[in-house]
């Protein structure tokens, strides 16, 4: 199939969303990892805390690279940046609540609407480098190319750990580390399969 014109301006646009997105996940993990209780679960945002730091850099890069200005603000940007903004207070307001158990829970959601944005950024990013046209394509599949399976990670490891979280406490028998932990889920079918396989995990 031959690759297709994209529109560049809207490139642009889904770019410094990109970028805003990375810098306010790296708010979203600090402050996720302050509420976290479960140790496994707080070294697993540790790790992604790190992640999400190297995809910072690597989007600053393809700004150099494609001669973006970084710090070009967007109505779309400043969307992206007050809805980063909130789940920071929103994880703020659950830890002065004063439980733990529910501010973790407010943590795991928070951090999973952050990475579902997150997640359709790299995939749009990724939709151009294959179907587009032009020398940006380049830039952008090496970008990809070096996040991908991180984010993935992120997105249905964290909904999976919110599910059993959630699960737990509702004094239902959990999966803890979840199935998407266990089995290295990296697609959205893996995740089905890990959610629907965690019956049998009990058993064992």
């Amino acid at each position: 199939m031959a690759r297709k014109a994209y529109d560049p301006a809207q490139l642009n646009e889904l770019l410094y969303q990109a970028l805003e997105t990375e810098m306010g996940g790296v708010k979203i993990y600090e402050t996720a990892i302050s509420c976290a209780v479960n140790p496994d679960l707080k070294k697993e945002w540790k790790e992604y805390l790190e992640q999400t730091r190297t995809h910072r850099t690597v989007l600053l890069n393809v700004f150099e690279q494609l001669g973006l200005d970084p710090e070009k603000r967007t109505p779309g940007r400043e969307v992206v940046a007050h809805l980063g903004q909130s789940l920071i207070m929103a994880m703020d307001m659950a830890k002065k609540a004063g439980d733990p158990a529910a501010a973790e829970l407010v943590a795991g959601e928070c951090v999973v609407l952050a990475e579902t944005k997150d997640h359709m950024n790299w995939e749009l990013i990724g939709l151009i480098a294959e179907k587009g046209q032009g020398d940006a394509t380049k830039v952008l599949k090496a970008a990809y190319d070096a996040v991908e399976e991180d984010e993935d990670h992120h997105l249905y490891h964290t909904t999976g750990w919110t599910r059993e979280l959630w699960i737990q406490s509702l004094g239902l028998p959990a999966v803890l580390p979840p199935p998407e932990e266990v089995k290295n889920v990296e697609t959205a079918i893996g995740a089905s399969r890990a959610e629907h396989a965690r019956d049998e995990m009990l058993k064992h």
